[in-house]
């Protein structure tokens, strides 16, 4: 075992009694931590103290530590609650009462004695050990402190928390034996303590319930004489209350703000402050009557000049009483919003109470529009406190306080409204969406409405739009009425009859780019028929189609004189008079009317009128707040999800669907596929929809959404309906082009004589392309003209490339079906000049290539001798490997002289003759 020695822990031996030896006597008393001393100290009692102290001499020096004297001094409020004063006032009476006491004692006549220092004893003034149980025994304290403790801790010079205690303890302690008397005698003899003043008495009081609470407990019955003390409080705020009845009665001010802070001083903070309760009761329009929220309802409409007479009064009285409760009452008290509190709903809302009631009752429209408005109108009684509140400096009302009063006083009518906001938005909207299904059922069987071209029939697309969007624009940000005054009826809504033709996106005319064919939509939807009475122009996007540049300006001009909206004149006929025919007849399948401007215009329309309302309501804090918030959302998206699913993406659909059973043979326009123009037309509505939806998402969701957060509802949603509409254009563009292309090959068809490609040899030769060329270019080009401005350049792109590709198949197959003399060669060659010329001005470059290849192709129609055709064919690199041998083979076949060329070619090719190297058994 002698090898193991070495593993012993005897070098650690040490370092673990020095572990323990950091468990010194100091840190320990008894057996328990000294900070856990400490903590049950600070829950003592301070009549105990003196018996813990005289345990040892730890438990003494433990008494001392500052920390806990510093707990009880804070608890007394005297640094904190201004109560300096009233203990120098207690110590200027009790200094007073010795000296007089001193005054009137009998003189001494001095003897020698054998007792020595009891002679020099004060009889008036004994020693502070002699006045209770605990003052003096700080001496006895310190005396068996001070072998443990340093000398600067017991130096009596030092402001320390423990002597500033004492101090305070040694002044209030001798007063408590007054509340064993009834509660007048303790006022009588209080009355003398403190200065005569109401304020100073008031300190007093309140400064001795301080002492007398539980944190300090000075003595043992301290929670008796609590409620002694408590009587006596009650009985001088009573004589406060009256002197307040007094004072107020009089007008003094002064007086008024003396009791009510002497009040103030004595009140516990448990339940409502009685003065100031007993003060805002007596205002008298708590008990004013007459007045009759029903008449701002006349004929079933909003007027709300009644209620604003109402609110001329509830201000008044809020600047008048508010401003006075201002000035006498502390601030902590808060009177004011008190009694603002009190006036929204003891007054106000019972008030709109009754109004919503009503309005509830006559619709649901007009429930909405008071609700929004009556928190508008009430919203001025927040300024009014504000108002009120700047006759003090230090009044402690901030505007969150005043703000918080409409709150409080709406909160009981939000939810209904909030629900009712998103029920009513979804009825309004399928009712436009059901009266638009219905026109367009109406027009689709009226075989003699005319298909009239609006964006498509200027020159420049892209600035009609851009100047619709501007007036568009302009409209929103124009500010929308909420509270109506003089009732006049526009599209359903009810709205300021002096601005009726400025309020919301309702004065925009949709007629200016929808044409003529629209017709109001019945009681309730977005109102149409504006060209009645003669009215003014509001909006007008003025294009001149001479020059390319255009007036962007907005002509607005507002009329006053009528409760109707203005109209605005059109001039789309002349516009279409000036750029020629383009749209060929209408037939039933009539695609533009399928997507309108009108019913974009409505559902924003009747989404915003509803956004404005709840936008009120943006600042509710709390739950409300989140639930504003989310509505606000919800309105926005059911906005979308209407607008793309019922209208935007069922249009397409049904324009996609009609376009795939457009036959070029049943129609004898050659230049112009009906189908095809109607839905470019349709796509710049669409486009122009979604130009307007983003605007009116910049401008009126932006400000309550985070628009890079793409988890948002909102940005998720109006992602959705961008994707949506792309889909759905890009489907349409597929069967139009379907369309566009069959049209094309029909046009070639039918255009193409018999012997386009074989003319007489007599014949003159004529180097210019064919008449069915010449149409099928003029067929593509306007059409790709036509979805310029409409769409991006990627789609376009796409666009122009499936053109090149499909005609390309359409070109070759023509040819095939040709017989091709030698001077049909040079027409054909004219030909696929002139279609490389056409899809070189696309700006496509891979099918700008094949037909480059392609036209190299009509050079094997204008080779007389047979071996240089032979080796033409062979030539792969010729074509850039776009075309076999086998391809071009096939091409010449169709050449006239083929029979007599053929085995030349095919001798020369393949090098192979049937005679010399074919022997048929």
């Amino acid at each position: 075992m002698h090898k193991f020695k070495a593993l012993e822990p005897v070098r650690l031996q040490p370092g673990h009694k020095s572990q323990k030896h950091l468990i010194t006597p100091k840190n320990l008393v008894g057996r328990l931590p000294s900070d856990l001393h400490l903590i049950i100290l600070s829950h003592l009692p301070v009549h105990d103290f003196p018996a813990y102290a005289r345990c040892s001499h730890a438990t003494s020096a433990l008494a001392f530590d500052d920390s806990l004297w510093q707990k009880r001094w804070n608890a007394l409020g005297v640094e904190k609650q201004g109560l300096s004063a009233t203990l120098d006032d207690i110590e200027t009476h009790q200094k007073g009462q010795v000296a007089a006491s001193r005054a009137a004692a009998p003189p001494t006549i001095p003897v020698d004695d054998e007792f020595g220092d009891f002679a020099t004893v004060d009889v008036l003034e004994p020693k502070p050990d002699e006045l209770g149980d605990f003052v003096g025994a700080f001496d006895a304290l310190a005396a068996s402190a001070k072998p443990l403790l340093p000398p600067m801790t017991l130096a009596p010079t030092k402001d320390t928390f423990r002597n500033k205690f004492i101090r305070a303890h040694t002044l209030l302690k001798p007063l408590l034996r007054y509340l064993s008397s009834p509660p007048h005698h303790i006022l009588s003899e209080f009355s003398s303590v403190a200065s005569p003043s109401l304020r100073s008495q008031a300190k007093l009081f309140h400064l001795l319930s301080l002492f007398l609470s539980p944190t300090i407990q000075p003595v043992n019955n301290y929670d008796v004489l609590a409620l002694s003390l408590r009587s006596a409080m009650d009985r001088f705020d009573a004589s406060l209350l009256s002197a307040f009845d007094v004072a107020d009665g009089k007008g003094d001010e002064a007086a008024m703000k003396e009791a009510a802070e002497s009040s103030w001083e004595l009140w516990d903070g448990t339940g409502d402050w009685e003065m100031g309760k007993v003060w805002a009761e007596k205002r008298e329009i708590f008990y004013q009557h007459g007045w009759k929220p029903l008449d701002n309802i006349t004929n079933d409409r909003l007027d709300f000049t009644p209620m604003d007479e109402f609110m001329s009064q509830i201000l008044e009285a809020i600047s008048e009483h508010g401003s006075r409760a201002v000035r006498i009452f502390p601030p902590p008290a808060q009177v004011l919003i008190a009694f603002a509190d009190r006036i929204a709903n003891e007054v106000v809302g019972e008030y709109i109470t009754s109004l919503l009631e009503r309005a509830r009752e006559v619709s649901t429209a007009m429930f909405l529009q008071a609700t929004a408005a009556c928190f508008r109108v009430s919203w001025k009684m927040v300024d009014a406190m504000m108002l009120a509140a700047e006759q003090r400096e230090d009044s402690e009302i901030t505007r969150t306080k005043a703000e918080d009063v409409i709150y409080r006083m709406f909160e009981v009518n939000m939810d209904e409204y909030l629900d009712e906001e998103v029920e009513y938005l979804k009825l309004v909207f399928e009712t436009i969406c059901k009266n638009w299904d219905r026109q367009t059922s109406a027009k689709s069987s009226d075989a003699t409405t005319n298909s009239t071209a609006r964006f498509l029939s200027s020159h420049n697309p892209a600035q009609v739009k851009r100047n619709v969007l501007t007036s568009f624009t302009n409209v929103l940000l124009l500010p929308v009425t909420i509270v109506p005054r003089t009732v006049n009826a526009v599209g359903g809504a009810l709205m300021t009859g002096g601005s009726a033709a400025v309020q919301g996106i309702a004065m925009l005319n949709p007629q200016r780019w929808a044409g003529g064919g629209a017709e109001a939509a019945g009681n309730g939807a977005y109102s149409r028929n504006l060209g009645r009475d003669g009215g003014e122009m509001l909006f007008e996007a003025d294009v001149n189609d001479d020059d390319e540049e255009t007036d962007n300006k907005t002509i607005a001009t507002f009329t006053s004189d009528t409760s109707t909206l203005a109209t605005a004149t059109t001039r789309s006929s002349e516009t279409m008079a000036k750029n020629g025919k383009m749209i060929a007849e209408a037939t039933t399948n009539q695609l533009e009317l399928l997507l309108s401007l009108d019913v974009a215009l409505e559902l924003i329309h009747a989404d915003r009128e509803a956004l404005k309302r709840v936008e009120a309501f943006a600042g509710y804090p709390g739950h409300y707040g989140h639930r504003v918030r989310d509505t606000i959302e919800e309105l926005f998206i059911l906005m979308l999800q209407t607008l793309g699913e019922r209208h935007v993406t069922k249009g397409f659909s049904q324009a996609t669907e009609r376009m795939t059973e457009y036959k070029p043979s049943e129609h004898q326009e050659t230049t112009s596929v009906a189908p095809l123009v109607q839905f470019f037309e349709l796509v710049h509505i669409g486009d122009m929809i979604q130009s307007m939806v983003q605007v009116y998402f910049d401008k009126e969701l932006a400000p309550h959404i985070d628009k890079t957060d793409f988890l948002n509802a909102v940005v998720r949603e109006k992602k959705r309906f961008e994707n949506a509409l792309d889909e759905s254009v890009a489907g349409g563009l597929n069967a139009g082009t379907d369309v566009l292309m069959n049209q094309v090959e029909h046009i070639i068809l039918t255009l193409t004589e018999p012997r386009e490609y074989y003319p007489p040899e007599d014949a003159p030769l004529d180097l210019g392309p064919t008449k069915a060329c010449t149409e099928a270019i003029n067929c593509l080009d306007k059409h790709c003209k036509l979805l310029k401005g409409s769409t991006s350049k990627e789609v376009l792109e796409v666009f122009y490339q499936e053109i090149g590709i499909r005609l390309i198949v359409i070109l070759q197959k023509h040819i095939k079906r040709q017989i091709i003399s030698l001077n049909g060669g040079f027409q054909v060659i004219a030909d696929l000049n002139t279609y490389h010329t056409f899809i070189s001005s696309l700006k496509v470059q891979s099918i700008a290539s094949d037909f480059s290849h392609l036209k190299m192709l009509g050079h094997v129609y204008v080779v007389e001798d047979a071996k240089d055709l032979a080796q033409i064919v062979r030539d792969v690199t010729r074509y850039g490997g776009a075309y076999r041998p086998e391809d071009i083979y096939e091409f010449i076949q169709r050449r006239s002289d083929w029979k007599k060329i053929e085995n030349i070619v095919d001798k020369t090719m393949y090098n192979l003759s049937f005679k010399e190297d074919c022997v048929i058994c």
